[in-house]
This record gives C-alpha cells, sequence and structure tokens, in this order.
C-alpha cells in the first residue's frame, strides 16, 4: 500500500529516533504534532513540517537550538522535515491570564523573555531581518481596512517607519511569542514555536499586548496595556515608549494579515486605538 508522504516522514523518524507508540496531537499551519515514547517509557514530541514553511521552520529550529533549552523547549536532534524534541503538556500562560491571573502571567512572560536575550556566544545563521516581517503592513492596500478604521492604519504605519528609522541593538528574537506559544514544565515556563527573527529587542513582547487568544476584554484594557508596559521596561531595562510603538504597530501589522487571509479584526480594532493612545501618551 502507498504510504502518504505524512506517513513516509512519520515512519522514518520513528526508525531513526527508536521511537514508539505515535499519537497524533495536533495539526497546525506549519506541521503535525505527535506524542511518542522514547526507550518504552519517556514521552517526547515529534514534529513534521510541511513543505510549504521549510524554511520558516528551519528558522525557528536553528533559534531553538542556538537557546539549547533556556527559556525554551529543548530540540533533541533534527533530520530532513522531522523535529525530535522535548514533550511539553503542562498548560499555557494563556490559560492562566484566561482564568484570571493575568499580572501573574505577563511576570511569567516576562522571565520568559529574559532567558531567551540572555548573551549568548554564537549567532544562530538563517534568520530573517524583522523588517522583512512588516512588508504586510507597509504593502498593504488601505482599502482592505474598514473605512472608519484607516487612520488606525495609517498611524500604525507611520509609527512603524519611525521605529524602523531609529536603529536599535539586533537579538535573535522569536517573533511570535504569545501566551499561547508558552507553556508550564518541570523546568519552569518554556517558549514553542519561534518564527526565527532578528532585530529590535523591544518587538519581542509585542504580541503580547494583543493575547491571550479568545480574551477581547483582557487585552483591551488600558489599564492592563499600562501596566504590561511598566513590568516589560522594569524586568527587561527596555525602553516604555519603543515598547508600546511595537506593540501598537504589530497589532497593525496583525490586522493586516488576518484581512489577507480573509479573516475579522475585531479583536486588534478593540486593542489598536489604546496602544495607540499609550504610545502617543508615554
Amino acid at each position: 500500500m502507498n504510504q502518504t508522504p505524512l506517513e513516509t516522514a512519520l515512519n522514518r523518524a520513528m526508525i531513526r529516533w527508536s521511537l514508539t507508540k505515535s499519537a497524533l496531537v495536533a495539526e497546525t499551519q506549519n506541521g503535525w504534532v505527535f506524542k511518542v515514547e522514547q526507550n518504552g517509557r519517556d514521552m517526547a514530541a515529534l514534529k513534521i513540517i510541511k513543505p510549504h514553511v521549510r524554511d520558516q521552520e528551519g528558522r525557528g529550529t536553528s533559534l531553538l537550538e542556538y537557546y539549547s533549552g533556556e527559556g525554551a523547549v529543548t530540540v533533541f536532534d533534527v533530520h530532513e522535515d522531522a523535529i525530535f524534541m522535548e514533550w511539553l503538556d503542562g498548560g499555557t500562560l494563556g490559560i492562566l491570564s484566561r482564568s484570571g491571573r493575568d499580572a501573574e502571567a505577563t511576570e511569567a512572560f516576562a522571565s520568559t523573555v529574559q532567558k531567551l536575550h540572555m548573551p549568548r556566544a554564537d549567532f544562530p545563521k538563517g534568520l530573517a531581518p524583522l523588517r522583512q516581517n512588516f512588508d504586510a503592513l507597509f504593502e498593504t492596500d488601505v482599502r482592505q481596512w474598514p473605512h472608519t478604521a484607516r487612520d488606525l492604519y495609517a498611524r500604525c504605519a507611520g509609527t512603524a517607519l519611525k521605529l524602523f528609522d531609529k536603529p536599535t541593538r539586533e537579538v535573535p528574537l522569536h517573533g511570535d511569542l504569545h501566551h499561547d506559544n508558552i507553556m508550564r514544565s518541570d523546568r519552569g515556563w518554556l517558549a514553542i514555536d519561534p518564527k526565527g527573527l532578528y532585530g529590535d529587542p523591544h518587538y519581542e513582547v509585542a504580541n503580547a499586548f494583543r493575547n491571550p487568544h479568545n480574551a477581547i476584554k483582557v487585552a483591551a484594557n488600558a489599564k492592563r496595556i499600562s501596566e504590561m508596559a511598566d513590568v516589560f521596561s522594569a524586568k527587561l531595562q527596555l525602553n516604555r515608549k519603543r515598547i508600546l510603538g511595537f506593540a501598537a504597530v504589530h497589532s497593525g501589522l496583525a490586522a493586516c494579515w488576518n484581512l489577507q487571509a480573509g479573516n475579522a479584526i475585531h479583536g486588534d480594532l478593540a486593542v489598536l486605538p489604546l496602544l495607540l493612545s499609550a504610545y502617543d501618551q508615554a
């Protein structure tokens, strides 16, 4: 019987790393994640990457190897389109935030970024520049935006240009860090699924302001925005206004991505005016 490409890749990986009892636990836009057994007793994760995101996933995997388990999931080995790594099942920061413990989640988020941004000897190869990540914002047709929100788009694009026109130090960036990409483990909170960028460290916390998922009432709160900016600025030694600037322009960028995909942007339209206002007042 002919196997599908996924079945072939899975079987090869299972044999290569002597794994048993694979169980599909998630399919994402980028790949399939299996829970597997190693040595007949230890749980591990096996991710099979989809071909259309091979380059992006390669950057993310390179970054995970660079982190070496400090603040992020540990990668044991990589071969072709298969990634063999640590199994995490302790829940996400999103669960913590949505359960009424958002302030605690913010502190944990900041601590995770501290670990990811620890100085390390080598700079991982193949990462994408942060400026390139904003192509969708700079190249979008403003007519895609609701008529009443086009001023928000214009302010986002202008603010982004100001931020990029003022150079800062550059660091490797997870690039897609949000509450549901940080999971609890026996080793503490660990980041998963990095995008693999490099650029301004202030961008790393931008996605936190429009998250967690499915919690618009949590995110669209001026008091919360101010308090998050305070925590991130103090704990990470970053400029508060620049944090808020990147938070605002990332919300605009995310709205552009969603519009291109045909998705609603209600969440970003709720939080974006608050972020721009906080940036103006900072």
